[in-house]
């Protein structure tokens, strides 16, 4: 490469062709233009002609000009000429490219992949291998793709693929998967770097230049990316943190708070002064609207750090006090409602009235601090409010104690006993226990200095132990608590008020409310149940439907989960319970890179871009080509009048002129859209393996011959569609045979495939490998290793199989097999509680060579056989594909009740 300036070419050769222009100056001055062609006059009108123009025995200047710059541009266009080249690769060996692709990467990602394009631009012109190195690992229990030596066109398309994922790098794994490779020659290594130390940064960077020279590329500290956190402080307001790689120079971020639908709820600016790495933004905003908030973002930044996921435990929740205390306002301090208020507010709302007002609204928790319930009815609906979610917390006092006839409480009180009353008090006040691990309370430190001087005490019981939640030292129960329905009932054996006891001084007392209204319900533990995703963050911060591949959490480990790739930060749980699992806990040492071995070339995303200027200048010598061609033209007098021929040929000349320079957006679209709209077609995915689609396009014949038959649908010629060209919205089921040749997708395509499954499109994904997908998991773990590179990337729903009663069973034929060429395998749908797209599973996968079995040839004849159950067996592979094509246009009309009678009666019940 000839590199003069910002200027380089890549065939610096083809520059030696510049020294031909002086030769072609003087051939164009010595060669006259090709004489005027005139029509000859009649005789008579030569008399006293005086010619007024006559050929010129040398070409103009202005054309010789025009001339040599078309061959000016033509040699400068093959010499390959570029602006802002990047440094050139080394003189021998192969590239090896290392991208870090995790959430740190994001925000500037499609820097990477421009830069990642002219790399192997480069490698691909010096004809160097690659490999390509991604730090990242895999989603969930996926494999890791093997490292290996690429052709530059093929790592060219991987690149493509390459996307940000939602966690943390692993580039001490990654760097394993080098072990044992041979690298022919001495590597050139380019690291493309989050700019993120992680802790191991300079060991990684030691060990690459292990393989050859290192060039480093990042950004610049101040365009690093940013991360968002919770507050670690505790505050009445939505309160997050916001931290930076490097303290380089002042920064300022703007956060914004949204609800489900995107509307924005708060909005406000962080701004950190040189050497500051963090800083607390508090989104002060009514409680009702806190309470729609489901995300924080930091404006401008996308990626997964970025964005903080909010569940119940942001949310302020409703808390109801209720006391029958007499000269309760006259003397405020010496009740427990005051306490109770000023511990509650800090992180819920307060409200004050009698059970009748306050379950009139929603409700969290029902305080009763040493009241009871006014008049049965209000019991009965304090029962019932708790069985549906709600915590019922009470304090003792003087008027329980005395109660003999109160039965809303978890343990059985002791009546009478040692002091009058029921209740115990000691000369020397006791001290709290430390909380049991079962406890709700567990991890919080006991103060030395909280005491209780009385209580009520409870009967001793089998179960008392199991409901005990906090205990004296002497093991005297001081709060138990039991399950009431869905709800919780808890007492405090002890009052509200400093007259018992001092923990309602203490923060611990602040801390017990809080755990204790957690239990209320949607906000309450996990327990043990398992929690699966429901919607997952890309790198990107979008949230999305969740991989396969990522299994669900267990409730109990929930709390202690960081995001990783087997756990991505998202929503786990169900619809009515969403549990948030967010980046931050995953970031370990967010500090950017400093300290790096010596030796190492920097470089940075920020430079001007590589810009290849062949195109342009080809572009414009053809433009001059056709200009010239004009020129003689109209030298010659063939453009006038009744020269039909030469107008037509330089018509065609700028019709072809116009079709060069918009190739690529000029293409057959709008033909493609036209032809797939004007008629019903089957559609199936070109694999690229001639043998395959041929099969797959008898299939559709086959099929579309059943139909036009057999039902009201008229299918036309089946369509062969590549995703990564065409547009899919136009076929309602797509046929994709799964095949190991097949091309690995690109970003496009993915893309493009994604917004076909969100909008309606149902594909039918067959494995063609006679029942191994049946054992598959639903994609879950075991799909064949073609099936899963396929939908990597995919917003592929979680599948099942197929249930007994599932529309796909009655949508035309009523069947319970699905056969094809081969029998046996399982069919996986979505599950039907799902409902979208009007009930229709957006995936199905089967793995018994449909196509094959409808395939016919030219005389509609059967192409292949089937085993083992012959013409019978296809009778039912044409009934299956009827009912799937019927299922796909139809919906789920045939689960309305209304199909039963008809359906039973054809089964003779």
């Amino acid at each position: 490469m000839l590199s003069l300036g910002a200027l380089a070419f890549a065939s610096p050769w083809l520059l030696l062709g510049l020294a031909a222009l002086p030769v072609l100056w003087w051939l164009l001055r010595v060669t006259p233009p090709a004489p005027r062609q005139l029509r000859f006059p009649a005789i008579r009108l030569l008399f006293g002609l005086t010619p007024r123009e006559e050929t010129p025995a040398r070409t103009p200047l202005w054309l010789i000009l025009l001339r040599t710059a078309l061959a000016a541009l033509v040699i400068l266009g093959l010499a390959h000429p570029l602006l802002n080249p990047r440094a050139e690769l080394g003189e021998k060996g192969p590239l090896l490219l290392v991208v870090d692709n995790d959430w740190a990467a994001a925000r500037d990602w499609a820097a990477r992949q421009r830069l990642m394009k002219e790399l192997l631009g480069q490698a691909e012109r010096s004809g160097r291998q690659v490999m390509l190195l991604p730090t990242a690992p895999p989603p969930g229990d996926e494999a890791a793709r093997p490292v290996s030596l690429l052709r530059a066109a093929d790592a060219d398309a991987a690149a493509e693929a390459l996307v940000p994922r939602p966690w943390p790098a692993d580039r001490m794994a990654a760097l394993a998967k080098l072990d044992g490779l041979p690298l022919p020659g001495n590597a050139n290594v380019v690291w493309l770097s989050d700019g993120i130390d992680g802790g191991n940064a300079f060991d990684f960077a030691e060990r690459l230049q292990h393989f050859g020279s290192l060039r480093l590329v990042t950004d610049p500290p101040e365009r690093l990316a940013s991360l968002i956190a919770p507050a670690q402080h505790e505050s009445g307001e939505l309160a997050v943190s916001v931290h930076r790689a490097a303290g380089d120079g002042p920064a300022e971020y703007h956060l914004r708070a949204s609800g489900e639908d995107g509307r924005l709820l708060a909005r406000d600016s962080l701004r950190l002064a040189a050497g500051e790495k963090a800083g607390d933004v508090r989104l002060a905003m009514p409680s009702e609207l806190r309470n729609q908030a489901v995300r924080v973002d930091i404006e401008g930044d996308s990626s997964a750090g970025a964005v903080l996921l909010l569940d119940e435990r942001w949310r302020r929740r409703p808390v109801g006090i209720v006391s029958a205390g007499a000269g309760e306002a006259a003397q405020p301090l010496l009740t427990g409602t005051f306490y109770l208020e000023r511990a509650l507010n800090p992180f819920s709302e307060v409200r004050r009235g009698s059970v009748g007002d306050l379950l009139r609204r929603d409700i969290a928790m029902i305080i009763l601090a040493d009241a009871a319930p006014a008049s049965r009815p209000e019991h009965d609906a304090l029962v019932k409010w708790m069985e549906n979610g709600g915590v019922l917390l009470r304090f003792a006092g003087p008027d329980l104690a005395g109660s003999a006839s109160d039965d809303l409480l978890p343990v059985t009180l002791r009546r009478g006993g040692r002091t009058i009353g029921g209740t115990l008090s000691w000369e020397r006040p006791a001290h709290l226990a430390p909380f049991d691990e079962k406890s709700p309370f567990a991890g919080l430190a006991v103060p030395p200095d909280v005491t209780v001087s009385r209580q009520v005490l409870a009967e001793p019981a089998l179960d008392l132990a199991s409901k005990t939640w906090a205990r004296l030292t002497d093991g005297t129960p001081l709060v138990t608590g039991e399950r009431r329905g869905k709800g919780w009932l808890v007492l405090v054996h002890t009052t509200g008020s400093p007259a018992w006891s001092n923990l309602p001084l203490s923060g611990l007392f602040v801390e017990m409310l809080r755990r204790t209204l957690a239990l209320s319900q949607g906000v309450g533990g996990a327990g043990d149940a398992p929690l699966p995703p429901i919607e997952i963050l890309d790198g990107f911060g979008r949230l999305q439907k969740p991989s396969p591949a990522i299994h669900p959490i267990a409730g109990a480990a929930f709390a202690k989960t960081v995001a990783s790739a087997a756990t991505p930060p998202g929503y786990y749980g169900t619809e009515d319970a969403r549990h948030a699992l967010n980046l931050a806990s995953a970031v370990r040492d967010f500090t950017a890179i400093a300290r790096l071995p010596a030796g190492i070339a920097r470089d940075s995303f920020a430079r001007g871009a590589e810009t290849d200027l062949r195109p342009p200048l080809l572009a414009a010598a053809l433009i001059l080509a056709l200009l010239d061609l004009l020129i003689a033209y109209a030298l010659r007098g063939l453009l006038g009048r009744g020269r039909r021929l030469p107008q037509s040929g330089a018509a065609a000349a700028v019709a072809l002129a116009a079709a060069l320079l918009t190739a690529g957006t000029a293409r057959a679209d709008d033909d493609f859209a036209l032809k797939a709209s004007s008629e019903m077609h089957l559609a199936y995915i070109r694999t690229g393996v001639a043998a395959v689609d041929d099969e797959s396009r008898a299939g559709m014949i086959g099929l579309g011959n059943v139909l036009s038959r057999r039902t009201s649908v008229d299918t036309a010629e089946p369509m062969e569609v590549n995703p990564e060209t065409d547009d899919l919205i136009f076929f309602p089921l797509i046929y994709w045979p799964v095949v190991p040749e097949q091309p690995t997708l690109s970003a496009k395509a993915i893309e493009r495939l994604n917004n076909y499954l969100a909008t309606g499109g149902t594909i039918f994904f067959d494995t063609r490998d006679q029942g191994s997908a049946g054992a598959a998991g639903a994609l879950s773990g075991g799909v064949n290793d073609t099936l899963r590179q396929i939908v990597a990337g995919l917003n592929i729903p979680p599948l099942q199989p197929i249930p007994p009663d599932h529309v796909l069973t009655k949508a035309f034929y009523l069947m319970q097999e699905f056969p094809g060429r081969w029998a046996g395998g399982q069919l996986w749908v979505e599950p039907t509680e799902d409902h979208v797209n009007d009930g229709v599973s957006t995936v199905i996968i089967g793995s018994n060579d449909y196509a094959g079995a409808w395939a016919v040839d030219d005389q509609d004849r059967p192409a292949f056989p089937v085993v083992p159950g012959g013409e019978r067996q296809r009778e039912m592979a044409f009934r299956f594909g009827v009912n799937l094509v019927m299922y796909a246009l139809t919906g789920n009309y045939k689960s309305d009740q209304v199909h039963v009678p008809a359906i039973l009666e054809r089964l003779g019940q």
